[in-house]
């Protein structure tokens, strides 16, 4: 079998599926989703085991430290799937839900009822959370699911939808529910991106090439996980200890992440104060700064930054550093070099925040809290299937609610249209 006639036939599979699991019973959905929870936890050694395969073949093929993490699964990241896997099942199930109902002159009632999306199919790179989170997700919102990860996770990938189909089974549920695409040709991307009568929608999530390739090929709707620039703006009204501590952790706790902070913006009436001390804490850590001149005159051995720089999504411990006249100009420069993922203002000073808030053009924006918060497990939502970064059809973290769609319901008493 090639590659487009098997790329067609696991399509077809999800379409049939998908027809099933819009009407499955959220007790049954729950009880599924702890068995593969439980699946993941019994089989721990079996992932890990896979997962060094492909973390010894990445170190091999030099990729960087950032993407290698991004890769490793370990126990503790194992016992998360697991917990984010019963986080998902205690959540309610939006389907079949009658979202909102109204009353016409004629005494016809209108109401709207939430459904599954159908078919997702996800493509994705380095990170075998990510099979697990959407597998479950998906599952969740009534959709079957077609997954396509990157090669240099294909090991783990295949390990944990072995485990998680096993987990389908056991419970009674069609193994087609969740379907891994396994072969690694860039082939069987195209394909799967021309499969628009059997899959409703595709969600890229990974590098900013991925996303332009799956946009510009993709005869399916692409919600679009966009790359993560994201700023924080250091006001002049601020506790300098709590906007260090904030500025610290959303760059290096893990940098190699979209919601970590790319550049720091900083009120010019604080930046000999706070930016010596700052930029000394960051070389600490390892983070090469790259700055505008007026950083440059405050601290004189920091790299020049350029254009490119403000538009950059490092994923590094790398961190470009402008001063700005104040809140609007913060605000422009975030709106011009931004991604739209999150970005954050540390600031006492509420009509200031307020205002950042309403003007910043992006799917989340803080006040005083480090932008590393972006992620549907820290926003409640049990999982994300990935932040979207446009406004159409979800706009954030995606969850469960977000996988869903809807459908009018009328109901009549023999009313007829005059």
């Amino acid at each position: 079998m090639g590659i487009k006639e098997e790329i067609v036939e696991i399509a077809k599979k999800a379409k049939r599926v998908s027809r099933y699991l819009a009407n499955l019973s959220s007790d049954k959905k729950n009880r599924t989703l702890e068995q593969m929870a439980l699946g993941l936890e019994q089989n721990a050694h079996r992932i890990k085991k896979e997962n060094t395969k492909d973390v010894e073949e990445a170190r091999e093929k030099g990729l960087s430290s950032a993407l290698i993490d991004r890769l490793t699964l370990n126990d503790k990241r194992i016992a998360a799937l697991s917990a984010s896997l019963r986080k998902i099942a205690s959540l309610e199930d939006p389907i079949g839900k009658i979202e909102s109902m109204w009353k016409r002159p004629n005494g016809l009632l209108v109401g709207k009822m939430i459904v599954p999306l159908g078919v997702i199919g996800i493509i994705y790179e380095s990170r075998p959370n990510v099979t697990v989170d959407a597998a479950g997700l998906c599952f969740k919102a009534g959709n079957a699911v077609i997954l396509r990860g990157g090669s240099e996770a294909i090991r783990s990938n295949c390990t944990l939808v072995d485990i998680l189909t096993e987990a389908l089974e056991k419970t009674g549920v069609p193994p087609d529910s969740i379907q891994l695409i396994r072969t690694t040709s860039r082939e069987a991307v195209l394909q799967m991106l021309k499969m628009d009568k059997y899959i409703d929608v595709i969600i890229p999530r990974g590098g900013e090439s991925l996303i332009r390739t799956v946009a510009e090929n993709s005869t399916i709707p692409v919600i679009k996980h966009y790359k993560g620039v994201c700023h924080i703006f250091v006001d002049r009204e601020v506790d300098l200890d709590m906007a260090e501590n904030i500025c610290f952790n959303a760059k290096v706790q893990r940098p190699g992440v979209c919601n970590a902070m790319e550049t720091l913006l900083v009120d010019k009436a604080i930046a000999e104060s706070f930016l010596p001390g700052m930029i000394q804490r960051f070389r600490e850590a390892k983070v090469e700064i790259r700055g505008d001149e007026k950083v440059r005159q405050i601290v004189p051995d920091v790299k020049p930054a350029t254009e490119e720089d403000w538009f950059c999504e490092y994923l590094d411990l790398i961190l470009s550093v402008r001063v700005v006249e104040g809140l609007e100009e913060a605000i422009e420069h975030i709106n011009f070099y931004g991604s739209h993922h999150s970005d954050a203002i540390i600031t006492s000073n509420y009509l200031k925040a307020k205002k950042f808030c309403r003007e910043v053009d992006s799917a989340a924006v803080y006040v005083n809290a480090s932008t590393r918060f972006t992620d549907g497990g820290e926003f409640g939502m049990g999982a994300e299937i990935g932040i979207s970064t446009q406004k159409l059809h979800a706009r954030g973290p995606m969850g469960v609610k977000e996988l869903t769609s809807y459908k009018f319901i009328i109901l009549g008493e023999g009313q007829i249209r005059k």
